[in-house]
């Protein structure tokens, strides 16, 4: 198959230990990125992601955010699905007496009810910072904006997840997605966008590209979906049994430059 485009998630896959990018990784996007478009597809927020498109040189790619729920083209919103509000207020209801902590995105605002480890672990491994305001106020300002969550965040201990996980699952099952990332963590998202539908909404309308030419990284739940949709979905070593099993190929870890060890090898 014919490498045409490059879509690669960023946690887990992109990262090395430190969650940075290696020099190997950028020196071998720099290598393709005039000829090959890579663009970064990741749950996470576009402030997130840009520090990481300028270490690369891509800044002038599209950016696929909050797994598909906000799409960018030259930093303006082509694509914004979200979570509404009444879903957020029937989640806060259900967490009064939980202690699981709550994240609201909604593009480039991260709200937190407080600074406690799960908000300060996320601001260091995204090297952004949220802006602490009560869950009822970010609700009440996004219903006179009428806007809603492109992410929801859970965050807590194993055994209160699992219960809020049951929840979202039993109530919301034909609303939400929901991605167990973590045994602690529960990334909430629009049911009717995927990293694949985002993929597919590029690639038809802003490259002219078909999928067949497109290869995909990933390592997670939520990237098994476009990987084994794209001509050549690869896989990191270190990913989810369920996403080793739809690979194409399965390359070294994301700890060990897999994303840049594929490139070198297949793309010239």
């Amino acid at each position: 198959m014919q490498h045409r485009i490059v879509f690669s998630d960023i946690d887990g896959t992109l990262l090395n230990s430190e969650r940075e990018l290696s020099e190997f990784t950028i020196s071998e996007i720099n290598r393709i990125k005039d000829t090959i478009p890579v663009v970064l597809i990741s749950s996470r927020m576009p402030s997130a992601m840009r520090h990481l498109q300028e270490e690369l040189q891509i800044k002038d790619q599209p950016l696929i955010c909050y797994n598909g729920g906000l799409v960018l083209i030259n930093q303006k919103i082509v694509h914004s699905t979200f979570i509404p509000t009444k879903i957020i207020e029937e989640l806060r209801d259900f967490n009064k007496d939980k202690k699981v902590h709550l994240s609201l995105y909604h593009n480039d605002d991260w709200f937190v009810p407080e600074m406690d480890f799960w908000a300060n672990r996320e601001a260091q491994n995204t090297k952004v910072n949220p802006v602490v305001k009560p869950i009822e106020d970010v609700i009440k300002e996004w219903k006179t904006a009428h806007i809603g969550a492109h992410k929801i965040m859970c965050m807590g201990e194993e055994s209160a997840i699992d219960k809020m996980y049951n929840f979202l699952d039993y109530n919301f099952k034909q609303k939400l997605h929901l991605y167990r990332s973590k045994p602690t963590y529960i990334e909430v998202a629009h049911k009717s966008i995927s990293k694949l539908t985002a993929i597919e909404m590029l690639l038809n309308t802003h490259f002219n590209i078909p999928l067949k030419d497109a290869v995909a990284f990933g390592d997670n739940f939520n990237d098994i979906e476009m990987i084994d949709a794209v001509g050549m979905g690869v896989a990191v070593a270190n990913a989810k049994p369920e996403t080793l099993n739809v690979a194409n190929v399965v390359t070294r870890s994301g700890k060990e430059d897999g994303v840049a060890i594929y490139i070198k090898n297949n793309i010239k």
